[in-house]
C-alpha cells in the first residue's frame, strides 16, 4: 500500500513539475512564417492594382483572429510585423476601425518595438491622438 501512495505521490509531482515546464502555446515559428509571406503576398497584389478577392479578404481575416487568439495565450513581439502590415493593408482599402485595431494592438502589446512609433504615427495620419510611453533612463550624469 505504502508503495503505491509513493507512486501516485510521484506522479503527481511529476505532473506538476511538467506543467510549470510547458510554455503556453502561440503561435509556431513555421505559422508565423507563412502568416508573412501570406501577407506580403496579398499587398504585393494590392499594390500592383488587383482587386483582392474574397478569399484574399477571408485569408486577412483568418489571419487576424489568430493573431488576436494568440494574444490572450501568448503575446509575442514578432506579432507586431504581422500586425502592423495588416494594418496598412486595411487602411490602404479604407477599411479604418480594422486598421485602427492593428496598430492600437501595437502600441498597447508592443510599445518597446520600432513598429510601435510607425503605427503611432499611422494613428495621427488617420486623425488618432496617440501619446507613446517613453523610456525612463535611469542612467543620469550625475552618477558619473
Amino acid at each position: 500500500m505504502k508503495k503505491l501512495l509513493i507512486l501516485v505521490l510521484i506522479f503527481v509531482l511529476g505532473l506538476n513539475v511538467a506543467a510549470k515546464n510547458v510554455k503556453p502555446a502561440g503561435l509556431s515559428d513555421a505559422e508565423l512564417n507563412n502568416m508573412n509571406n501570406t501577407v506580403d503576398c496579398i499587398t504585393k497584389k494590392m499594390y500592383a492594382g488587383a482587386f483582392l478577392s474574397p478569399e484574399n479578404t477571408s485569408t486577412l481575416i483568418g489571419i487576424k483572429i489568430k493573431l488576436d487568439d494568440s494574444m490572450l495565450i501568448s503575446p509575442d513581439s514578432r506579432y507586431a510585423v504581422i500586425y502592423y502590415k495588416l494594418g496598412k493593408i486595411y487602411q490602404k482599402r479604407g477599411k479604418t476601425n480594422e486598421a485602427i485595431e492593428c496598430y492600437q494592438a501595437i502600441i498597447e502589446n508592443f510599445s518597446g518595438t520600432a513598429l510601435a512609433p510607425k503605427a503611432a504615427y499611422a494613428l495621427k495620419q488617420m486623425g488618432i491622438n496617440v501619446v507613446l510611453q517613453q523610456k525612463i533612463d535611469n542612467n543620469t550624469d550625475e552618477e558619473e
